[in-house]
């Protein structure tokens, strides 16, 4: 059973690792190139399964993490959605999965801040700072597919900062890994520096729309 982890956790890393560098590649190619669309689904598919394994070691025996499994849902959450965000730019689109994503990201974010309670009798704080956010996020995305016309409008701001969310998740566990920084700080720091980026961008994004308007 151990050895079976063990390759578990190894395909999970080189995963993890074509996931940094695909990502970095689409981060800095030029929006709507043909290497930024590959790049992205490289990204997008070594995401997700990275996420998955890494949920499945982290509810295995000897190798249990809240934190692992944490990280996991982030991935999951963020890359689906904005891989499906480039959906949204069509003017009909069937939100039922959607939805259903939100709703799921709403529950699993619920239970990581009430299950560290109710089991250890204690909060656990990097629990309850991501499912906040994910909370956050995920009833934003419900409240926004409720006005298809702002979401048609809106795809592209969603789709990059989703995606850029979803590497925040990789480079996080990167930095856990390999204990860049001390205590758990390591938890917030990747979070920080991306949610500027991911701010950089959105004004970036805004400038444009206001010259087109213009």
């Amino acid at each position: 059973m151990e050895k079976t982890i063990q390759i578990l956790i190894y395909i999970h890393a080189a995963f993890g690792g074509i996931a940094l560098l695909a990502g970095l590649v689409s981060i800095i190619a030029k929006k709507g190139k043909n290497i930024h669309r590959k790049s992205g689904l490289i990204f997008f598919y070594s995401m997700m399964l990275s996420g998955i394994i890494a949920m499945i070691v982290a509810v295995l025996p000897n190798h249990e993490s809240p934190f692992l499994f944490a990280v996991g849902i982030f991935s999951l959450y963020f890359v689906l959605t904005g891989n499906r965000a480039l959906n949204f730019k069509r003017k009909k689109t069937d939100l039922k999965i959607d939805k259903l994503i939100s709703i799921i990201m709403i529950t699993t974010g619920v239970l990581m801040i009430l299950l560290p309670i109710i089991l250890t009798k204690s909060i656990n704080i990097v629990l309850v700072v991501y499912a906040i956010v994910g909370i956050i996020f995920s009833v934003s995305d419900l409240i926004l597919f409720r006005n298809p016309e702002r979401l048609r409008k809106g795809w592209l701001k969603l789709h990059l900062g989703k995606m850029l969310g979803g590497y925040i998740s990789a480079t996080t566990a990167f930095v856990i890994v390999n204990k860049f920084f001390p205590s758990f700080y390591g938890w917030f720091i990747p979070g920080i520096v991306g949610g500027f980026i991911i701010a950089y961008w959105m004004r970036k994004m805004n400038k444009k729309t206001i010259a087109i308007k213009v």
